[in-house]
Order: structure tokens, then C-alpha cells, then sequence
């Protein structure tokens, strides 16, 4: 496991303008100046958090996958995000996991958020995804998805070793709740001895609710590693192995943990 370097993008989305947003979004990148391996991008972001399923779903070999592919080939990144999906006559809000080869994995998002009418226009997807990169492993999981600590929590086989070491949220999380979202993430940290990556967006949305973005990274132990509220940022940090292993191997809650089934 050598070290791993993540990128976020906090910022603020055109609303349901796919070609606007892929062009920001394509500056954004190529001005991050350090190197970088995977770059994250917030929920939806090629449309804003839209219900408007028919007009901005796409193909996977639509518009905005077919961008996906071609920025990480040219920047030689990771890169991932969601976008509105269309597949077999079922709309799914779609985390990609663009790899620089066209090689990607998906996941369709499993919490479906009510309050917003989500549930009307998408379909829940059963599964989660993994990833695997310089030895860490990955755990995607879409904005909603935070609230509910059983789908994200950690239960291998082998409670020698953990499934996964970093866990991943892309969101478009309102900042009237925000103190939820910043508890949650950290919360997940600590009970999964897992870095987490939350990226939210800022601004108001097509319904002209505000985002306050609060984007955070927070070690395995619940330590904040960075926070920004309000404004618009790109960040960037290494995440060291020996932190990771030097948290979980002097408390070894892991191996203490009950084990379950998911029935989906």
C-alpha cells in the first residue's frame, strides 16, 4: 500500500447544463498544479441534483461518460462522480469510476432520498462498489447513502483485515443539514477506522436551495483533515499508510465487530 493522492472539487453547478458544467469542471482539473491520482467530483455533477430524469438521462455511452473517459485519459487520473443514468427503460443516479485505460466500474445509488422525490424518478441500486488502487481499497457510496452506517459498515470475512480503507461520499447535501452531514462523515470514520472523503457542492440549486458544500477528509481516528465551507476550492492531500495501520493496530476494534447480511 504506497501512499495515495485525492483531489476534491468543491463548487458551485449549472444547473441541469450538462455542457456547461463538463467545460468548468475540465478547467478545474487541468488547473490542479500537484500531482494527483484521483480526482472527485460531487453528486450529480454534470446536471445539479435534477429530477428532471428524462430530459438528462443518459446512455453509458452518452455525453458525459464519454467525457469522463477522455479527461482521465488526457490528465492520467481516476476520476469520479454521478451522473443520470438511463438503462434498460430504469433512470439510476450512477457513480462512474473512470479509470485513465476506459476500464470503469459503477455504483447505482442504494438510498434513494424521499424527501426529495428521488424515489419517484430513479431506481435503488443493490450493490456496493470496492475499488482497488496502489493497494488501498475504495468504498464509493452517493450523498444519502451517509445516513445509513450499515451499507457502509465494514464486515469482512477475515476480521484480520479490513474491506476497505478509504470511503468515498459525493454529494449534493443542502446546508440546512449540514450539521448532520459533517457529524456523519466523521462518525463513519471512526466506526469503520477508515479515511473518508466527503465532496458536496456550494450555491443554490434549480429549486433555489442553498449548499454550503462543507467538503471535509477525515482520518481514520475522526481527526478533520480539512473542512471548507462556503466557497468554491479544489484540494489536494496524500494519505499515508502508516497512519492507517498505526490507528487500526493500536485499537483494534475491527476484529470485534458483528458480523451481518444485507437482505436486498
Amino acid at each position: 500500500m504506497q501512499p495515495l493522492t485525492i483531489s476534491i472539487i468543491q463548487t458551485n453547478l449549472h444547473w441541469e447544463n450538462k455542457t456547461a458544467n463538463l467545460v468548468m469542471f475540465e478547467q478545474k482539473i487541468k488547473a490542479i498544479e500537484e500531482p494527483t491520482e484521483i480526482v472527485v467530483l460531487p453528486e450529480m455533477f454534470s446536471t445539479g441534483f435534477s429530477m428532471n430524469n428524462v430530459l438528462l438521462g443518459e446512455a453509458m455511452n452518452g455525453e458525459t461518460v464519454t467525457w469522463m473517459k477522455r479527461v482521465a485519459a488526457e490528465n492520467k487520473i481516476i476520476l469520479t462522480g454521478s451522473v443520470i443514468i438511463k438503462e434498460n427503460e430504469h433512470f439510476y443516479n450512477r457513480l462512474i469510476w473512470m479509470l485513465p485505460n476506459g476500464e470503469y466500474g459503477v455504483y447505482d445509488k442504494r438510498h434513494l432520498f424521499g424527501f426529495g422525490n428521488e424515489t419517484e424518478h430513479y431506481s435503488p441500486g443493490n450493490k456496493r462498489l470496492i475499488a482497488s488502487v496502489k493497494g488501498w481499497k475504495i468504498n464509493l457510496q452517493i450523498c444519502y447513502d451517509l445516513r445509513f452506517p450499515i451499507w457502509a459498515r465494514q464486515n469482512p470475512t477475515d476480521k484480520s483485515e479490513a474491506e476497505y480503507d478509504v470511503l468515498i461520499y459525493v454529494a449534493n447535501w443542502p446546508e440546512r443539514r449540514s450539521h448532520a452531514w459533517k457529524t456523519l462523515l466523521c462518525a463513519r470514520a471512526i466506526e469503520n477506522q477508515s479515511y473518508v472523503v466527503g465532496v458536496n457542492r456550494v450555491g443554490d440549486d434549480g429549486n433555489n436551495i442553498y449548499h454550503s458544500g462543507n467538503s471535509m477528509m477525515v482520518d481514520p481516528a475522526g481527526a478533520v483533515l480539512y473542512h471548507k465551507a462556503d466557497d468554491e476550492d479544489i484540494f489536494t492531500i496524500t494519505l499515508e499508510k502508516e497512519t492507517l495501520m498505526e490507528i487500526r493496530n493500536k485499537f483494534p476494534f475491527l476484529k470485534d465487530g458483528d458480523n451481518f447480511y444485507i437482505n436486498n
